[in-house]
């Protein structure tokens, strides 16, 4: 299978490039630049692509023709959709418009990256069928490009994760290698202990990725793992894995912390129909943290 990917040089990018060409695919990747992963593969293209630009997406469809689309490809920052809501209106929905709309010119399946800040965090462990509430601008843009993507006239899904880890393959970093790389330089950490999440191991994510794309599943999934965390409790759990002084990492709460975008408190999702559809199984988080960091 043919599949393109968009936000190739992102901190998923090398997750997602990597298990779909062990899974024996032909991986388009694009993202904006050079290509900044480390791939040899002649299973593996890069192109530079601007996904808001209309022209530019029909050319790399038009050359390629792929069988899918993986759409991964966002301004994922909540603070800077929060100050730059022109930016993120033209990359978070209408560049998933221009990609939805190409894409059903080749009859592409269609995998659209989502997360949990579409919920207002104030019961936690949510279903794919919860209804979505975002209390930040970050989760208003993905629910707008989610309503987009449920409007697609062939195979669509929509997989929502949380708080992501793994080893940076970019030098994009991640709250554990953020974490290592304070109290490595005997620097204090603050982190949030009031915000509970159910983080996930990038490889995991790419696993259920790659397994509903195979699978030509339709609709929502939440992939992430299944363990609750604080983010205070994931570094506590990263100073220790290390042996490094974790009295340099200091809990604090929302209210000690002011930021542009405001967090849901309480997310996790239930991944129950992932197991039950596609197999799903997600590692401990004793077992990510030790790939992260090995």
């Amino acid at each position: 299978m043919k599949i393109l990917i968009t936000g190739i040089n992102g901190f998923l990018g090398y997750y997602f490039a990597e298990q779909l060409i062990n899974n024996q695919h032909h991986v388009i990747a694009t993202g904006k630049g050079p290509c900044r992963l480390p791939f040899n593969n002649i299973a593996f293209i890069y192109e530079d692509m601007d996904f808001t630009d209309a022209a530019a997406v029909q050319e790399i469809f038009g050359r390629y023709q792929p069988d899918a689309v993986l759409h991964a490809g966002a301004i994922s920052k909540p603070d800077e959709c929060e100050q730059n809501r022109a930016l993120a209106d033209k990359v978070n929905i209408e560049g998933t418009a221009i990609m939805l709309q190409t894409a059903a010119q080749y009859h592409c399946s269609f995998l659209f990256m989502s997360t949990d800040f579409v919920f207002d965090g104030e019961k936690g462990m949510y279903t794919e069928t919860d209804a979505v509430n975002a209390v930040n601008y970050y989760g208003e843009t993905k629910i707008k490009a989610e309503q987009l993507v449920m409007q697609y006239p062939y195979n669509w899904s929509i997989v929502r994760t949380v708080l992501v880890y793994g080893k940076p393959y970019n030098k994009r970093n991640n709250i554990l290698t953020i974490v290592r790389d304070k109290l490595e330089k005997g620097e204090p950490y603050e982190v949030f202990n009031d915000q509970v999440r159910t983080p996930t191991y990038a490889g995991d994510l790419a696993k259920g990725v790659a397994a509903i794309i195979e699978q030509e599943r339709q609709g929502i999934y939440n992939i992430c793992g299944e363990e609750i965390y604080t983010p205070y409790e994931m570094a506590i759990a990263t100073g220790a894995f290390l042996q490094l002084d974790t009295s340099l990492i200091k809990k604090i709460s929302a209210k000690d912390f002011v930021q542009p975008a405001r967090r849901p408190p309480r997310t996790g999702l239930n991944i129950s129909k992932a197991k039950r559809d596609l197999g799903y199984q997600s590692l401990s988080f004793k077992e990510g943290l030790k790939l992260t960091l090995k």
